[in-house]
């Protein structure tokens, strides 16, 4: 993999050079065939934030990555792990992809809580729901940004329907059916 560096508004020093290439060097361990592969670096100093954009090209493969902080090095641990994120994401989906295996579906039902006597829940709304493949945590950082309750999920690790919600004294609660 070849890694092109650009410096603006500063001169690294060796240290940092040197931190800098062995952290990206690290992105090759993701990739199939990254002797074609062209990761561009681009490191910026504006008053007190430190800026790191980062482009990664190969064969089937582009991603990029954003993040500024305080810190020079910080904001390199962090603009890579927006890019290991990334690279996991896709080569999970090519195992998933090459595995053959189908998501799978389920259908979710809203109840009316209201039931009184009825033998029967009325059933207010019906939605059709494809869960996406994640693994727990990356289903507990999906939900902690959204409003909802619960994220019904595939686990990529044992292929299973798992549901993933909030707990009412804080945190979050798994259910997997061990089947």
């Amino acid at each position: 993999m070849e890694i092109t560096f650009n410096f603006k508004n500063f001169d690294p020093s060796d240290h940092l050079r040197k931190y800098a290439r062995d952290r990206f060097g690290k992105l090759g361990k993701f990739m199939t065939g990254t002797e074609n592969a062209e990761l561009q670096v681009n490191l910026e100093v504006e008053k007190f934030r430190h800026i790191a954009d980062v482009v990664l090209t190969g064969r089937n493969v582009h991603i990029s990555a954003r993040e500024d902080s305080g810190d020079m090095y910080s904001t390199v641990d962090m603009v890579w792990d927006k890019l290991e994120a990334q690279m996991r994401k896709i080569r999970d989906k090519d195992k998933s992809r090459r595995r053959g295996t189908d998501s799978a579906r389920m259908d979710a039902a809203g109840f009316d809580e209201d039931r009184g006597d009825r033998a029967r829940p009325d059933i207010q709304r019906m939605d059709r729901y494809s869960p996406k493949p994640m693994v727990e945590e990356e289903a507990a950082m999906q939900l902690e940004n959204t409003d909802d309750e619960f994220l019904v999920f595939l686990n990529a690790e044992n292929e299973r329907v798992n549901v993933i919600y909030r707990r009412k004294g804080g945190g979050f609660g798994l259910i997997d059916p061990g089947v």
